[in-house]
C-alpha cells in the first residue's frame, strides 16, 4: 500500500467547446469519462489515473450534433521507484474492444518496477498473446537539480490479420523538471520512435487490415436532413502506422494572479506524410475570487482539410460573495455559491460566440446546483441556452435540465441511486461506486455524513457513503450539529480500510432517548465520586463530583443501577420516572434517591 503522495498521474484535459457541448474521453477505445461543459474553455482535471498505457481521444460534441476530436497524450511523468522498493503486476485475461472489428483473445501482461541506489530505478515487462509477443526493459535516473529522466526499448513480434508476420522496437523518452524559483514546471516533455514493423496488443485483434469501427446506423443529430459525415478517428489502417511522437506540457507561473500553459503534440506516421497536431496555449488565473482565462486551441488530425482553431476568453465574478455578508458557525458547512460568467470563442473563420450565465449552489448542504445560460453568435451561428439543475440526496440524485438553440429544443431528466441489501435490511443510497462505507448508527436519523455531500442516514439510521478509497484510511465522520436533542454518540468520528470491491461498515453507538444531569443521593449524602451506573439497555457512565452524573439515551421512566464497591452497602437501585415534556429539552437536570 502506497501513501496518497505517491499516487499515480492524470493528465489535465483542455479543451474549447463552440456551444452546450458533451465532452468525451476515451482510452484504448473505451469511455473513461463524459461530462457536459459549457461554451469557452474547459479544463477536465479530475481524471483518476490508470496503469494502462494509450492516448486520450476527446471528443467535444456541440449541441448542433458537430464533433471535433482530438488527441491528447497520456504518458506518465519518468518512471522513478524509492530505493529498494519493488512494485510488481501480473495480469491474465481476455482482451475485449468496444467494436466487432477485432477479436477476443487471451493475453497476460507483467511489469516490475525496483529502486537502485544513486537514483536510479530499473523497470521492464512483457505482454503476450497468440499472435503477439512483446518485451520492454527501461531504466530511469532522479537527476535532482536537472530534474528526472527515463528511457525504454520495446521489442514486439506480431502477426496481422492477414497472416503477415512483424518484427519491431519502440523507443521512448521522458523529461520532467520544475524550476521552483523561476515558477516554469516541465511537467513532460518526451519523445517515441518506433520502427516500421512495430504493432501493438491492440493492433493485432483487427480482423481486417484495414475498416471503419463507428456506427453505421443513420444519424441526423445536427438536424439538416442529410446523414452526419463519419468519424474520422473510427477509420483504421495497420498499413499506416505510427512512427515518431512528439509531445510536452509546460507551465509556467506569473507572480501570484496566473499562470501560462503550453500543452502539444506531433504524430508521424509510416508510408504518409500526414501529421496528427495538436497545441494548445492558454493563461489562466485568479484574483480577490475573480478567475479568468484567455485559450488559443489548435487541432489537425489527417483526413481533415484544415484545422480546426478557436480563441476563447472567459470569466467568472463570484457575486455571491461580494452580496453576502453572512458567515456560519457550523464548521461543518459552507456558505451557498453563486457565479456570474461571461465568455466568448471564435473560430478561424470569425465565427463568434457570447455566452452570459449564472450558477451556484443551494439548501444548507450546497447539494442542489444549478447553472442557467444564455449564447447568441454571428455568421449564422444559432442562438443556444439551457438551464440545469441537480440535486443530491440520502436516497439518490435528481438530474432536470432544457436545452434550446434554433429548430432544437431538448429536456432531459433522470433519477439515479444505489441499494444495498444488508443484514440488517435495505438501505437505499447516492449511485455506488467500486467500494463503497455502510455507516450504522441505529435510532440517529437523519444525521449528516461529513465530507459526504447531501448524505444523511435515513428513518432507521443507516446511510451509504459511495466511492471509498481502498487500502488506505477512511475518516467517516457524523455531523454532532445535526443531531436531534435526543441523540447522543459516544464517539461521531471512525476509521475504515476497505479493500477493493468491498461494502464496509463504519458502526457508531448512538443512544437515543432523554439526557439527564441526575444529582445522585444515598442516605442523604451523594453518591461517591467514581461510581458506575448502568441502564437496562446496557449503556453506562460514571459519577462525578457531587453525585452527578450524566446520561443519555434514557426512557421516560426506567431503573439504574449504581455501584461503588463489592459489600452490600456499595450498592443502591434509582427508580426515576420523567415527564413527556423532557423530550423537548437539550437537558434535564433533577436529582433522585438511590436506595
Amino acid at each position: 500500500m502506497l501513501p496518497d503522495s505517491l499516487k499515480g498521474f492524470a493528465p489535465t484535459v483542455r479543451g474549447i467547446a463552440k456551444s452546450n457541448a458533451r465532452v468525451t474521453i476515451k482510452q484504448n477505445g473505451y469511455v473513461i469519462y463524459q461530462t457536459y461543459v459549457s461554451p469557452g474553455a474547459f479544463a477536465i482535471n479530475d481524471l483518476y489515473p490508470t496503469s494502462s498505457s494509450g492516448d486520450l481521444q476527446v471528443t467535444v460534441k456541440e449541441s448542433d450534433g458537430s464533433e471535433n476530436t482530438f488527441t491528447v497524450p497520456y504518458s506518465a511523468v519518468p518512471l522513478l521507484q524509492r530505493e529498494g522498493r519493488l512494485k510488481y503486476a501480473l495480469t491474465a485475461g481476455k482482451y475485449r474492444s468496444t467494436n466487432d472489428d477485432q477479436d477476443e483473445v487471451n493475453f497476460a501482461q507483467g511489469t516490475a518496477i525496483y529502486g537502485l541506489p544513486h537514483g536510479f530505478t530499473l523497470y521492464g515487462g512483457s505482454q503476450v498473446s497468440n499472435d503477439y509477443h512483446a518485451f520492454a526493459l527501461g531504466a530511469g535516473l532522479n537527476m535532482g537539480d536537472f530534474g528526472a529522466v527515463s528511457a525504454d526499448i520495446t521489442q514486439a513480434n506480431s502477426t496481422l490479420a492477414d497472416g503477415s508476420q512483424h518484427d519491431g522496437q519502440s523507443v521512448r523518452f521522458l523529461y520532467a523538471k520544475a524550476l521552483n524559483d523561476l515558477g516554469t514546471n516541465f511537467q513532460l516533455l518526451g519523445y517515441r520512435y518506433s520502427t516500421e514493423g512495430f504493432y501493438t496488443l491492440d493492433e493485432t485483434t483487427y480482423k481486417s487490415m484495414s475498416g471503419y469501427t463507428g456506427d453505421n446506423e443513420w444519424k441526423d443529430e445536427d438536424h439538416d436532413g442529410k446523414q452526419d459525415k463519419p468519424v474520422w478517428t473510427d477509420y483504421y489502417d495497420l498499413y499506416y502506422t505510427k512512427k515518431g511522437k512528439a509531445q510536452l506540457n509546460i507551465s509556467q507561473q506569473v507572480g501570484k494572479i496566473g499562470s501560462i500553459f503550453v500543452t502539444g503534440s506531433e504524430q508521424t506516421y509510416w508510408h504518409t506524410d500526414e501529421k496528427d497536431r495538436m497545441l494548445q496555449v492558454g493563461y489562466n488565473g485568479s484574483w480577490n475570487g475573480i478567475s479568468y482565462s484567455l485559450t488559443w486551441n489548435y487541432d489537425k488530425s489527417p483526413g481533415e482539410d484544415e484545422a480546426d482553431q478557436i480563441y476563447a476568453f472567459n470569466i467568472s465574478l463570484p457575486i455571491g460573495q461580494w452580496l453576502s455578508s453572512n458567515h456560519s458557525a457550523d464548521i461543518y458547512r459552507s456558505a451557498n455559491t453563486t457565479n456570474m460568467s461571461f465568455g466568448t470563442t471564435t473560430d478561424q473563420h470569425g465565427k463568434t460566440t457570447g455566452t452570459t450565465g449564472i450558477n451556484g449552489t443551494l439548501l444548507a448542504d450546497n447539494n442542489l446546483s444549478y447553472n442557467v445560460q444564455e449564447s447568441d453568435g454571428n455568421h449564422g451561428t444559432s442562438n443556444s441556452g439551457n438551464a440545469n439543475m441537480s440535486y443530491q440526496g440520502t436516497y439518490g440524485n435528481l438530474q432536470a435540465g432544457y436545452n434550446y438553440s434554433d429548430g432544437y429544443h431538448q429536456v432531459n431528466y433522470g433519477v439515479s441511486g444505489g441499494v444495498v441489501v444488508h443484514r440488517n435490511g435495505v438501505t437505499l443510497s447516492q449511485p455506488l461506486g467500486d467500494t463503497n462505507i455502510l455507516v450504522k448508527a441505529p435510532g440517529a436519523a437523519g444525521v449528516e455524513l461529513e465530507n459526504a455531500t447531501g448524505v444523511k442516514t435515513d428513518w432507521r439510521g443507516y446511510a451509504v457513503i459511495p466511492y471509498a478509497t481502498t487500502y488506505r484510511q477512511n475518516r467517516v465522520a457524523l455531523n454532532t450539529n445535526s443531531m436531534g436533542q435526543n441523540v447522543d454518540i459516544e464517539d461521531a468520528v471512525t476509521n475504515v480500510v476497505p479493500t477493493q470491491g468491498a461494502l464496509v461498515r463504519a458502526e457508531f453507538n448512538a443512544h437515543v432517548g432523554v439526557r439527564a444531569l441526575m444529582t445522585l443521593m444515598h442516605n442523604g449524602k451523594p453518591v461517591p465520586f467514581g461510581a458506575t451506573v448502568s441502564q437496562k439497555a446496557g449503556n453506562s457512565t460514571i459519577v462525578g463530583d457531587d453525585g452527578q452524573a450524566y446520561l443519555a439515551g434514557l426512557p421516560l421512566n426506567g431503573m439504574l443501577e449504581v455501584q461503588w464497591g463489592e459489600s452490600a452497602g456499595q450498592h443502591c437501585v434509582v427508580k426515576y420516572q420523567l415527564p413527556e415534556s423532557a423530550k423537548q429539552q437539550p437537558v434535564n437536570k433533577l436529582s433522585e434517591r438511590c436506595q
